[in-house]
């Protein structure tokens, strides 16, 4: 099926093809067309171009033809980091979190991801797929596009597994494109507080290859802070992903300083997200790598944490990205333009 979007006012986000990273001052620039068109051909951008470049030898005989005059034409959102499968909130953590208790402290009753994790192991396929099904229109219906969905709820291979399961239906039956990221190293169950080794056993030698065989993920992920997984654990978890041909991607930095964007750009990481806590010695790390510094300024602002110097990555040409780190605790919200309004 073709659809011609024809004298459309701007035609914005124009970025040549051989630009695959924005960094510095690139990120402030938007390439435009004005009184321009846009032809797809079965969901794919066939050509665009200003109206007066348009013939008509090229429009399909049977296109749909819209007329967006007086109306400008953005991309959809890319969301590249949400926790959108989940069994239910945490918003009983919000009064602890109004009384000043750290994320931490919360962590170490049992609250947070254990929290999820906990809710999730009593929830079947069918409830996490018709719950995330309703999330992901929600967030359409707000912009998005494209967007990225985690495991690390689980934290037991069956419930990792079955959480990629759910993630591997919603690519199936949603109109966004989703691809699908293993966070089984999100933190230690309780089981494990005292035996790290034997649980990073578990994801390396039983999830990691079931998750393979099957074809449930695109990336690999690790929770790089103190008090979850330090930069060893997280290396070695991140290398034995790349052996499965899962890409690396880190959580590092959220709570303090950790080592975690060493770890991620030693293993050629597509991103370190987070990174609300920074310094110069990441920052140059960073700015020497194809490494996607990911912002997660919702998670910041529920969590009362200090945002990162943005500006200061920007001007030291760092290639940067915005997401809503959406989840059941620290970021309640899917909403792009609420991110983009933070940042």
């Amino acid at each position: 099926m073709s659809v011609l979007i024809r004298n459309i006012k701007e035609l914005a986000g124009i970025h040549s093809t051989d630009k695959k990273l924005l960094r510095g001052n690139e990120l402030g620039n938007l390439p435009s067309i004005e009184n321009a068109f846009l032809l797809t051909e079965n969901d794919l951008i066939k050509s665009f171009g200003k109206m007066e470049d348009l013939s008509k030898e090229n429009i399909p005989a049977n296109a749909e033809v819209i007329d967006a005059a007086g109306k400008i034409l953005l991309p959809a959102f890319c969301d590249s980091h949400t926790h959108l499968v989940f069994a239910s909130t945490r918003e009983e953590e919000f009064a602890d979190k109004i009384r000043g208790v750290s994320y931490e402290e919360i962590a170490a009753k049992g609250g947070g991801i254990l929290n999820s994790a906990k809710k999730l192991s009593a929830a079947s396929e069918e409830e996490l797929l018709n719950c995330a099904l309703a999330r992901l229109e929600e967030v359409r219906l707000q912009g998005t596009g494209a967007i990225e969905i985690k495991s690390g709820y689980g934290l037991s291979v069956e419930s990792e597994i079955k959480m990629l399961r759910v993630i591997r239906k919603l690519k199936k039956i949603s109109p966004l494109k989703i691809k699908s990221t293993f966070l089984g190293a999100h933190a230690f169950p309780a089981e494990f507080k005292n035996n790290h080794e034997e649980y990073i056993r578990i994801i390396i030698e039983e999830m990691l290859p079931r998750i393979a065989d099957e074809g449930l993920a695109d990336y690999c992920d690790a929770f790089c802070e103190k008090g979850f997984f330090s930069p060893d654990e997280t290396d070695r978890i991140l290398q034995a992903g790349w052996k499965y041909g899962l890409k690396p991607k880190i959580h590092a930095n959220q709570l303090a300083i950790s080592g975690g964007v060493q770890v991620g750009v030693k293993n050629n990481a597509v991103s370190v997200d987070h990174l609300e806590n920074i310094g110069e010695e990441e920052i140059n790390v960073l700015k020497n790598s194809d490494t996607i510094a990911t912002m997660l300024p919702s998670a910041a602002f529920f969590l009362r944490l200090p945002y990162p110097p943005v500006r200061k990555m920007i001007e030291e040409n760092l290639a940067v990205a915005l997401a809503t780190d959406f989840n059941p605790g620290s970021s309640p919200s899917g909403r792009m333009s609420f991110v983009i309004s933070l940042a």
